[in-house]
């Protein structure tokens, strides 16, 4: 890939435990750079905005805190991190096991796992741990990804047809099946044509005006029919109440030890999920920008994002492929565009949060429905399918635990499976996936 020429020139930082990009970015600063840097935040933020309240719903939070989380994730990230064009915030991988930790902790139980992955995530990178977790085998990585797909997708179902239940919906995926079926008499046509429209359009957007913000675009035109019409569609506002407008105070849980305890193993799955995807990101970055990241300052940045996350309870955070690829596409150059995206963010928040409780939860539904596809990459199932029969086999092993057990047991299992794997192999010389860590 062509180095990206239009940047300042900046030291590789190869020497240093925590370096952010940011310092270096920032000599020769111009006016035309910022200018880009802007544009491309605003062009973020719009597509983050109804993003992070659709993965707040969807893991059992409120609207409020996905976007309280893309603004801290956004400013610490950008400010602290590795990555010249990272945009950090909630992610649909987190989904499932947020999901899980609220409903056998509590919100308060997420609250400290996420305080506590961010502490383990800062210590990772003080111990120069993130070229470590890159060597993950990948079809591990790809096997608990399109697991999560699967997982996402389906807590989707509900809201996008309209369904209604008597109590909350079960946390594991065979459970979740059954109750969906048990109620598949309350279905809305008004809703599943909402959601359907909605998907539809946000294709369409895609393909016609690449550059245009379509998701944005189109969840607001379903919106506003379902406002226009009176259609009997529940909205946010519906559901949730009126989004708030300020930051809560800053604070933690009570903390102990036996709590602690009990919490690590969620924390610990928390930020290997928050390690792996940054990373991941930070990676797609730089194909994108010819660029090279920092892994280990990256890593420190998503422990301090997610601690700061944590005072003000909002959820684990990581940098977000999708959003990152937006705002490259968009014309990014430096952090700038992050922490502009992040502001840009936080001006909706205070002075047009009350528009959001207007938008339609079977739209919502749609975007994260075309999350999970994405986050499937179903253009790459010919490819996998023609590598090796091991790889392939270690994929649906993941895949299958991540769906039916959990991501602890799917993650420990199959990175296992595929350090054996490696070792067994180890005379086959293996491709190198990363770029250098500077």
């Amino acid at each position: 890939m062509t180095q990206n020429t239009n940047v300042p020139p900046e030291d590789d930082g190869r020497n240093h435990i925590f370096s952010p990009k940011l310092l270096t970015t920032l000599r020769g600063y111009n006016m035309p750079t910022f200018m880009a840097d802007l544009g491309a935040g605003l062009t973020v933020a719009m597509v983050a905005l109804p993003l992070a309240m659709a993965i707040a719903i969807a893991s059992g939070a409120n609207p409020g805190a996905g976007i309280i989380t893309a603004i801290i994730g956004g400013l610490v990230i950008s400010l602290l991190g590795g990555s010249r064009v990272q945009i950090g915030g909630p992610t649909g991988a987190f989904i499932v096991v947020v999901y899980s930790v609220i409903a056998e902790h509590g919100y308060d139980g997420l609250v400290l796992a996420t305080f506590m992955a961010g502490l383990i995530l800062i210590i990772a990178g003080v111990l120069r741990a993130g070229r470590l977790i890159r060597h993950v085998p990948e079809p591990v990585i790809n096997g608990f990804t399109i697991g999560i797909a699967v997982i996402i997708a389906t807590s989707q179902i509900a809201d996008f047809l309209g369904l209604s239940a008597d109590k909350k919906m079960p946390a594991d995926f065979l459970p979740k099946l059954e109750v969906l079926w048990q109620i598949r008499d309350t279905f809305s046509l008004q809703s599943a044509l909402v959601g359907l429209v909605t998907l539809v359009l946000i294709v369409a957007f895609r393909r016609a005006a690449p550059k245009l913000p379509g998701l944005v675009v189109a969840v607001a035109l379903t919106s506003g029919a379902v406002a226009i019409f009176g259609l009997d569609v529940e909205t946010i506002a519906g559901r949730f109440g009126a989004i708030q407008s300020h930051f809560p105070m800053p604070g933690l849980p009570t903390v102990s030890l036996d709590r602690i305890v009990e919490l690590l193993p969620s924390a610990l799955i928390i930020a290997f999920l928050a390690g792996i995807e940054s990373l991941l990101s930070a990676l797609v970055a730089d194909r994108m920008a010819g660029t090279a990241h920092r892994s280990n300052t990256e890593i420190v940045a998503q422990g301090a994002a997610n601690c700061v996350s944590a005072l003000f309870a909002g959820l684990p955070a990581t940098g977000a492929i999708a959003r990152t690829a937006t705002s490259i596409r968009a014309g990014a150059k430096t952090p700038v565009a992050g922490i502009a995206h992040a502001l840009f963010l936080l001006a909706f928040m205070v002075l047009a949060a009350p528009l959001a409780g207007l938008l339609a939860l079977p739209a919502l539904a749609a975007v994260l429905v075309l999350t999970a596809w994405n986050m499937a990459e179903p253009q790459h199932f010919a490819e996998r399918l023609k590598g090796r029969r091991s790889d392939m086999l270690l994929l649906l092993m993941t895949l299958a635990l991540t769906v039916l057990a959990d991501l602890t047991v799917a993650i420990g299992a199959g990175v296992s499976v595929g350090l054996l794997l490696r070792l067994r192999r180890r005379g086959t010389p293996e491709p190198d996936w990363h770029t250098p860590d500077r």
